[in-house]
């Protein structure tokens, strides 16, 4: 047990595989628990598990981020109270099938959790930090944010839509004492695959990443200050060559005159 107090986290998801990492990881490093998912049984199991090991205190929310009252019970918790440091927005699937082989509800359902559910709770989550002056939220995106045609597009662009929400709030909440990060993990050795419809035990064994270990460096880049972290990136001055080529292209977009090619064409019509 540690003797070190940093707050309440509260981590969506929490219930196995990455989330529930994340949630011994924390409580390990002194934070008491809120454990966040659908299965009160899984989650008391976890919780258990945490809380023998670690001494830390561990609470259980059972909730359904995709049903409207459960997800306001966990907004709610997150504005009042004031012991609640830390936000891992975890919660979320994925599908590996195309787009168009892909039902459209079950689309519909991850638009719901990886778009809407984890917005709303950022929302309350950086509501209450800014108005307490401190507090750190970690959204878990993906490698498809940027690599869009590895797997199905919604997916891809659930994520995409996370890692940009979270680069505009690290700029808009740091100046309140807030921390944002976008974690985008690879192939990671969790449940998300077989739900994705593409077991991990198909992929080649050199891209999947224990799911340890890719929490492990998640931590390790938030404690080193990044804003996006991805873990099965070899040589960061590669995020960061891409980013600043990013931020370089945003400025070439201040003009009210179009392209010359368009010109061009709009000409020869």
């Amino acid at each position: 047990m540690t003797d070190t107090n940093k707050g309440t986290a509260v981590v969506t998801g929490a219930s196995s595989g990455i989330g529930a990492i994340y949630a011994d990881r924390l409580a390990r490093q002194g934070y008491d628990m809120i454990l966040v998912a659908r299965s009160r049984d899984k989650l008391d199991a976890v919780a258990k598990r945490i809380a023998t090991e670690t001494g830390r205190y561990v609470h259980v929310l059972a909730a359904d981020l995709n049903d409207r009252q459960d997800l306001e019970k966990i907004e709610q918790v997150l504005r009042t109270d004031s012991t609640i440091t830390l936000l891992v927005n975890n919660a979320g699937f994925g599908a590996a099938s195309p787009f168009l082989q892909t039902d459209m509800d079950w689309m519909g359902q991850m638009i719901d959790l990886n778009i809407t559910a984890l917005t709303r709770l950022a929302y309350a989550a950086g509501q209450a930090f800014s108005e307490r002056g401190k507090g750190t939220i970690v959204n878990i995106s993906s490698i498809a944010a940027i690599a869009s045609e590895l797997l199905n597009g919604v997916y891809s662009a659930s994520k995409a839509f996370v890692l940009t929400l979270s680069q505009s709030m690290s700029k808009e909440l740091s100046d309140k004492g807030v921390r944002v990060q976008a974690v985008l993990p690879g192939a990671t050795a969790t449940e998300f695959w077989d739900v994705a419809g593409l077991p991990h035990a198909n992929l080649p064994q050199d891209w999947v990443m224990r799911s340890e270990d890719m929490v492990d460096a998640a931590l390790a880049g938030l404690e080193l200050g990044e804003v996006v972290t991805i873990p099965p990136l070899q040589d960061g001055a590669d995020w960061a060559t891409f980013d600043g080529a990013r931020q370089e292209l945003s400025g070439k977009f201040r003009h009210k005159i179009p392209g010359g090619r368009y010109l061009t064409t709009r000409s020869a019509a």
